[in-house]
């Protein structure tokens, strides 16, 4: 084997099937970037660059309606309270974004990930005979073995026992399910978990929140669960951006999370 050139070295060090790019042109994924603009929406765009394909109109409008629906919750969402505490502290808005998106973690942003490995346990446990019930209970048991009594997508600090954004968000995936885009399956299986884990509170309904009802969109789309949490700080960068902008322009200098007359509760250590 003889050693690359240093030319050959330099031009492989960085390999990608993502875009081709010279002097004069620009394709993505095969697509002359002439041909996608104004052809395509940003939600087949972003398809586009993850998956390699383009998706098709239905898939398109399931996928773009996960994306819209998580936009946004408020300042008192972590991510977006740190956006404009970022603005006040006089950071540009590209600043006070990277902020923002670098609180969606395990806790605050991430659950759709998990949410979306717990159905995929589910349905690879199907797949091996297991009936829904059945499989719904063995992965719920091995999801609390490795992280505990809460599961993701499931509950929400404000919205009891309804997130509004979940039922409309599974409408359309039945809708989509019954135009033959995606097959329904993966609804099932939320729903499923859903209502075992109201059986498992005796009997009191526990939302299925954002996350476990955008799970369930990127698990029918076929989006491996660790996507799930990349497209939704894409999502959630919308609202982190429109925040940080109006933050900017009402002023306001070195706001904190809470106003100067509230301070936290000061708590000695006790003494061994």
């Amino acid at each position: 084997m003889t050693e690359r050139s240093d030319a050959e070295a330099i031009s492989h060090w960085w390999r990608t099937s993502i875009i081709d790019m010279e002097p004069g042109r620009i394709a993505f994924r095969g697509h002359p970037v002439e041909e996608l603009i104004g052809a395509v929406s940003f939600p087949q765009m972003i398809w586009l660059m993850v998956r390699g394909t383009l998706p098709s109109e239905d898939e398109a409008k399931l996928f773009e309606s996960a994306l819209v629906a998580g936009v946004d919750h408020g300042p008192q969402a972590p991510s977006i309270a740190a956006a404009r505490m970022a603005a006040t502290c006089g950071l540009g808005l590209n600043n006070a974004m990277a902020t923002a998106v670098n609180m969606l973690g395990d806790v605050h942003g991430g659950a759709g990930e998990q949410c979306a490995e717990l159905y995929y346990d589910i349905a690879t446990r199907m797949d091996e005979g297991a009936a829904l019930h059945e499989a719904v209970c063995q992965g719920l048991d091995a999801w609390r073995a490795t992280y505990g009594k809460i599961v993701s997508g499931f509950g929400h600090r404000f919205h009891r026992p309804v997130d509004p954004r979940a039922p409309r968000l599974m409408e359309l995936v039945r809708v989509a399910a019954g135009r033959g885009a995606v097959d329904g399956r993966f609804a099932d299986i939320g729903e499923a978990v859903q209502a075992e884990l109201g059986h498992q509170r005796g009997g009191r309904p526990i939302a299925m929140n954002i996350d476990g009802a955008t799970a369930v969109i990127f698990c029918e789309l076929g989006f491996p669960a660790p996507l799930s949490r990349g497209l939704f700080c894409l999502s959630r960068s919308v609202g982190i951006l429109a925040h940080a902008w109006e933050q900017t322009n009402q002023g306001g200098r070195n706001k904190g999370p809470m106003p100067p007359r509230y301070l936290p509760l000061y708590e000695p250590e006790e003494k061994i």
